[in-house]
């Protein structure tokens, strides 16, 4: 499926689920996606990533799910958060010209 939307031009972006001990198959999924692509989010009130899972997600906890992100890319999480950052002021940007 994920390849299916990044045919289409969709980006993909990870919550909190990513950082669970039996989501491998997701993690594989974060590897591929082109850096051009990739998002993170919050996913709150809700999944929050370990080592917080049980609680409330808070936005502060998306550092977990860079983390996670980084290491399962084998890049820095400075890297990470920059590529993110300038794909989420991409898509927005988009969005707000065409509304």
């Amino acid at each position: 499926m994920a390849k299916a939307v990044l045919e289409l031009g969709f980006m993909i972006s990870f919550s909190g689920i990513v950082t669970f001990p039996k989501a491998q198959d997701l993690v594989a999924i974060a590897r591929f996606v082109p850096s051009d692509r990739l998002l993170i989010e919050t996913d709150c009130p809700y999944l929050a990533p370990v080592p917080h899972r049980g609680k409330r997600n808070e936005p502060a906890f998306v550092a977990e799910t860079a983390r996670v992100l980084a290491e399962a890319r084998g890049v820095s999480l400075e890297q990470i958060s920059e590529e993110t950052s300038q794909n989420f002021a991409r898509l927005f940007s988009t969005a707000t010209k065409t509304a």
